[in-house]
Order: C-alpha cells, then sequence, then structure tokens
C-alpha cells in the first residue's frame, strides 16, 4: 500500500483527449519527464493507486497529454478526470540543495530561533512575487510564512522539515 508521506503532488487529470484513452494532465512539477519513471499514483477515492505509464507528449508548458496502459477508450479515460496525481518520492531526482516546491507540502516548519515546531506547510503560494508558505499550525489555524531563501537555514528531506529564521514577532501577528 503506498502511504501519502511516500508520494507528493504533481498535477491534476483534466478531460479526456481523443477516443483513445489520452487524458489531459495539468502539472505544477515534470519531474516525471527528468527521471525514468515507469508510473505515477492516482487518488481514486482516496487510495493512492499507481497507473503505468504506456506513453505522454507535452501539449504546453502546463499540460501533457497521458496514456495509461490500459486505458484505451475515451470512456475509460473520463473515470479518472479530477484525479490528483502525484509521483514517488524515492525516484525524485531532487536532493535538499535543489527540491522542487511541490516536495515540501507536508514538511514540518521550524522556526530556527525557539526550536520549536511552527505547523505543517499545506501550500507553496507563487502566484505573486513573493513566496509563500500556507502553513496549518496545530491548533489548525493558516499562517502565513514569507519563504524566502535568506530566511530558510536547512531542509531535511529525510525528517520532513524545514528549519528557517521567522522575523520576530511574525507568528504573533
Amino acid at each position: 500500500m503506498i502511504r501519502r508521506d511516500e508520494v507528493y503532488k504533481i498535477g491534476k487529470l483534466g478531460k479526456p483527449h481523443g477516443v483513445k484513452g489520452e487524458i489531459t494532465f495539468a502539472i505544477t512539477d515534470d519531474v516525471f519527464d527528468r527521471v525514468d519513471a515507469e508510473y505515477l499514483v492516482l487518488d481514486i477515492d482516496g487510495i493512492l493507486v499507481p497507473f503505468y505509464l504506456e506513453e505522454y507528449r507535452f501539449k504546453n508548458d502546463e499540460n501533457v497529454l497521458v496514456k495509461f496502459e490500459d486505458i484505451d477508450t475515451q470512456e475509460q479515460a473520463r473515470n479518472y478526470t479530477g484525479c490528483e496525481v502525484f509521483f514517488p518520492r524515492h525516484l525524485s531526482d531532487s536532493d535538499e540543495e535543489n527540491m522542487s516546491w511541490a516536495e515540501i507540502i507536508g514538511f514540518h516548519l521550524v522556526d530556527a530561533v525557539s526550536g520549536k515546531v511552527v505547523g505543517t506547510i499545506a501550500h507553496v503560494d507563487d502566484s505573486t512575487l513573493n513566496l509563500l508558505f500556507e502553513v496549518t499550525t496545530d491548533a489548525g489555524d493558516e499562517i502565513l510564512i514569507p519563504a524566502s531563501n535568506d530566511l530558510i537555514e536547512e531542509v531535511s528531506a529525510e525528517k520532513k522539515e524545514i528549519r528557517m529564521a521567522i522575523p520576530e514577532g511574525l507568528l504573533d501577528l
């Protein structure tokens, strides 16, 4: 059984493309193209299931047309519309110096000054010039932390943790 902490989200499946089982895949990370991955993991009703790639081709920088093994019709492909797509962490080509933002979702954010866990990174907002970590605290609160490289002191993929020098008073807002 595949566990959530063994994968990270790289996109979402869209509508079928054509009649031979191809489906549109909106990507947030093209790691499957950089490494020789045989499969991607789909979230099917809360269960993570591997789907083996038959072929794929880039439609543009944000969309890929993908064909999975044993999905040969438009009707079969339609069953997977809206499924989130994940990539196995152990197959990633990243190291602690070069990780994609998608890979750090689920990491704990630790205040380097106090040593306390601030919360879990739920999302990375890169829609503006200033990158933000959306962090969920243990109390269930959502807070935004500027994700400046100057503030990040250490990234540990093994511990699934980012140590960061959080500016004084930011957590009190």
